[in-house]
Formats: structure tokens, C-alpha cells, sequence
């Protein structure tokens, strides 16, 4: 990790990029020397840390309207709309499919950044960030009573619909969080974002089970209207309060941050991109940041890493189905699905914090790899239901991978701005694309081994693995080339890739 320069003791605003400077006009500014920095900075963390606490909050609702069809089959989801062979898988990838098309267009470089990528203008009006977290869950909302007319077809284009809108939001999140928090702060606060998934997971399933179990035939809608109903309606009331909770840019003023912590958290984000600048020169401007992507064979690389990821850990989809495989009814087969996930949570922390702290990358992502793979087979080798159980465990630790892949990126293409977020987009999308292609390696005709799919996913990771070791041999190989070169300028230490 490089040595960063402290508060003050260089000035590259004017590097930062152009509409920084523009948009700092507008806010309290405050002599560098009249800060406190240790204090001011533990202040800004705390009260950053509680906002990214709601961004969970909404990723958690995110993650529901992926996920809830999975609990929704074991009460009647598939007979009642007349689903027959892959219909269900269908169904499921569907999603995916809107989110392959616009996810990476969502975020075509503007010369207002602070106005682009998350859309997150509140002073004016409900913007495009909101409506991509609230049009979802309106969508939501109908698909438990399209199949009063329309049947398995509405529920389809539906699905559609949702992944189309709502692709935009968790790069986007990303993105935010790496316009907040420096390199050594990332990994965690990416963690504490993508544990919404295993918490979406976790505590979903404890209340599908008791909507599924206590709400059926209720106002003459089965369990699984219920469930949407219930769901879509608590993450609309959750998307229309991030309209005044999320925040917007360091560049643009808070009524949230005393002056004081405003200057920070600008200078932070400026001593990000001067440590860049001395070792790559000056950054893009907006405009070149998703040409500069495209172009960039890395980010192709880390998209189909992260497309293996993301078809390994597609057991996560169908998790409620594996669970009705040892043999108990639908409400027990749902409670059981909670404690991997809390497990998976708290394992997320631990293996991200450690990240940080060490600055390695690599080692905490093929070392969740190593561990799913073992719970893979596991599953493969018995039929017996606490072995079966144990795997559901131990599969459940290998989704921090996604999370530390993610924080790599962000550290990787962190020298421009807009780079950073059209890379991030991407490889997201390539990701997507994973989600696709892998619901189909859950056919029930495999169930209720599933040992078919359980070997395609120790492949993806097996893949994953290698490329991920190519990539860190790059990597190592750029950062001795640039301590070669200091050796023989006389120059300081700069800029180094994590590994």
C-alpha cells in the first residue's frame, strides 16, 4: 500500500477531477491547519458508517426481489402459475437478463459527475437512483396478482422489468462507498454492503416462513401473493426514505457534515487520486473513463473472474430448494436456511476486515473459494441429512470472495473516477451474465443430489482460482517495475497494487 500524504502537506485539488472544484464552491471550507484530523476523522467515519447502514438496509430489500421465488416454490409458486420443466430456472435467470442490458449503459461517464452514475441530486426531486430502488418493488408488488389474467407469462416479464430498473444500484453503491472511504477503509464497508445479501438470505427466510405459514387463504390470496405483497410494500416504504438518508458526493455540501468534516472528506478523497497522480500522471477526464475500461484487458479479466464467482456461488438462488432436499416441510426447510447465512455474515466481516489490515486480496479470496469448494463436496459425497446440513454451512463462506474481488477492483482502477466507476459496471455486468447461465445448473431432474450442479460449481472456482493467481502475478510484476524505477530516479515510495 502506498504512503499517503498527510492532511495538508501537498495540494493536488486541481487535479481532482474537474467538477470537484466547481461543486467545493458551494460548501463550507475551513483552513486545513484548524483541523483536528484524528478526531474529525473518527466523527466523519462514524457518521458515514451510519449511512452506509441504510444503503445495507436498501441492498437487503434488493436482494429480497431477487430471492423470494425460491421460498415462494415451496408453497404452490410453480403449480398455481403452471410451470413445467426449466419454466422455474427461467424464471429465475430472466432477472438477469434486464440487468446484463443495462447496467454497464446506466453508467455512460457525464461531465457532472456528482449528478451521474448513482443519480443521487435530492435537493431537487426524486432521482434516478430512488426510482431505480422504488420501481422494482412497485413491479414487485404485481406479480402477486398478475396471474389472474396472465399467468406464468406476467410473472416472466415482470421479472424482467424488475432486473431492467434495478441493475443500476448496487455498482452504483459500490461506487459511492469508493468515493467516501479511502483504499485501506474499503474492504470492510464493501463487506458490511454485500452482507445484505447473506442477511437478505438469513432473516428472509425466517419471514417467508412465517408469511408462507400463517397468511394463507387470507383475503382469498394464497401464501405466495402474500408474500410479495408484504415484501414489495416494506421495501417501498425503505426506497422512499433513502430519498433524505443517502448521501450525495464529498463535493457537494451536507447539511449532514459540520464544515470541518466536509473539508475532510474532500481532502481525503484528494490525497486518493495525488498518490495516482504522482504515479500514473494526470487522471482522464470523465469522458475517456468508459473508453479507457473497454480498453483495458484487466477489466475483462476480473469480469469473467467474477462471472465463475458468481456461477459457483449460484447455489445461493435455489438455497431454500437444497434445504427442502433433507426432507422436512416447507416452514422448517425455510427456518433452516437462516443460520448459514448468519454464520456466512459473520465470516464476511472477519475474512474483510482482515483484508484490510493486511492489504492482501488475493489470499481472502481464494481462501473462501477453497472452503465452498469443500462444502461442495461434502454435499456431493452423502445423502445424510446433518452432512447435508453441515454443507449448507460451509458453501455459505465462500460468498466473501465476491465481496474482497469487488473491493480489489475498486483498488485497481482507483486512478480515475469515472474508469473506476464504468469498470465497476462492467465487471458487474460480465458477473451477471454468470447469474444467467448458472440457473440453469439447478434442473430438478438433478435434485435431489444436485451432484451435477455441484460439480460445475467446484470447476467455476476452480478456474477462478487460476485466473485470479495470473492477475496477481501482473500485478506483482507492475509494482516491482515501478519500485525499480523510483530505485533509480531517487524517488520516493508511490503508488502500489494490493495483491
Amino acid at each position: 500500500m502506498s504512503d499517503r500524504p498527510l492532511l495538508g502537506a501537498v495540494d493536488h485539488s486541481s487535479h481532482y477531477y474537474s467538477t470537484s472544484s466547481r461543486s467545493s464552491d458551494d460548501g463550507p471550507t475551513l483552513p486545513l491547519d484548524d483541523i483536528d484530523r484524528p478526531i474529525v476523522e473518527k466523527r466523519l467515519l462514524r457518521k458515514l458508517d451510519l449511512r452506509v447502514a441504510f444503503l445495507v438496509l436498501i441492498y437487503i430489500m434488493n436482494i429480497t426481489d431477487r430471492t423470494n421465488v425460491a421460498a415462494a416454490r415451496l408453497r404452490g409458486f410453480e403449480e398455481d402459475l403452471g410451470m413445467t420443466g426449466n419454466q422455474f430456472n427461467t424464471l429465475t435467470s430472466i432477472l438477469y437478463v434486464g440487468y446484463l442490458l443495462t447496467q454497464a449503459p446506466s453508467y455512460a461517464p457525464t461531465p457532472y459527475p456528482s449528478a451521474a452514475y448513482l443519480r443521487i441530486q435530492k435537493q431537487h426531486d426524486l432521482t434516478s437512483h430512488e426510482k431505480t430502488v422504488a420501481l422494482p418493488l412497485e413491479l414487485h408488488d404485481n406479480v402477486g396478482c398478475s396471474h389472474r389474467v396472465h399467468g406464468y407469462h406476467a410473472a416472466l416479464i415482470l421479472r424482467f422489468l424488475i432486473g431492467f430498473v434495478e441493475a443500476a444500484f448496487f455498482p452504483g453503491a459500490v461506487f459511492l462507498l469508493s468515493r467516501w472511504y479511502k483504499r485501506n477503509e474499503l474492504g470492510l464497508r464493501t463487506a458490511i454492503l454485500y452482507c445484505g445479501n447473506s442477511v437478505s438470505n438469513a432473516f428472509g427466510a425466517l419471514i417467508a416462513s412465517g408469511i408462507l405459514g400463517s397468511l394463507d387463504g387470507t383475503l382469498g390470496f394464497k401464501a405466495w401473493r402474500w408474500l410479495f405483497f408484504v415484501e414489495g410494500t416494506l421495501t417501498i416504504v425503505v426506497a422512499v426514505s433513502a430519498i433524505w438518508i443517502l448521501p450525495d458526493f464529498p463535493s457537494t455540501p451536507s447539511v449532514w457534515l459540520l464544515p470541518d468534516e466536509q473539508t475532510l472528506a474532500k481532502r481525503r478523497m484528494e490525497e486518493e487520486v495525488a498518490a495516482l497522480i504522482e504515479h500514473k500522471g494526470k487522471p482522464e477526464v470523465d469522458f475517456s473513463g468508459l473508453a479507457e475500461a473497454l480498453m483495458d484487458w484487466r477489466v475483462w479479466w476480473l469480469g469473467v473472474a467474477l462471472h465463475l464467482i458468481a456461477s459457483s456461488t449460484s447455489f445461493i438462488m435455489f438455497f431454500p430448494t437444497l434445504s427442502a432436499t433433507m426432507g422436512y416441510n416447507p416452514t422448517i426447510s425455510l427456518l433452516l436456511c437462516a443460520p448459514p447465512w448468519i454464520v456466512g455474515t459473520a465470516t464476511s466481516f472477519v475474512v474483510a476486515r482482515h483484508s484490510d489490515a493486511t492489504g492482501d486480496r488475493f489470499w481472502h479470496i481464494v481462501g473462501p473459494l477453497l472452503v465452498g469448494i469443500v462444502g461442495f463436496m461434502l454435499a456431493i459425497s452423502t445423502m445424510n441429512t446433518a452432512m447435508r446440513y453441515l454443507s449448507l454451512f460451509i458453501m455459505a463462506q465462500s460468498l466473501v470472495a465476491y465481496i474482497v474481488t469487488l473491493t480489489w477492483v475498486m483498488n485497481t482502477f482507483s486512478q480515475s473516477h469515472s474508469k473506476r466507476a464504468a469498470a465497476i459496471a462492467l465487471i458487474n455486468t460480465m458477473a451477471s451474465t454468470g447469474l444467467i447461465s448458472s440457473s440453469y445448473f439447478w434442473p430438478s431432474s438433478w435434485g435431489p443430489s444436485y451432484t451435477n450442479s455441484y460439480i460445475i460449481c467446484i470447476l467455476a472456482s476452480v478456474v477462478s482460482i487460476g485466473m485470479f493467481w495470473v492477475f496477481r502475478e501482473h500485478l506483482s510484476r507492475c509494482n516491482e517495475a515501478a519500485e525499480a524505477e523510483e530505485k533509480a530516479l531517487g524517488l520516493p515510495k508511490g503508488f502500489r497494487y494490493l495483491l
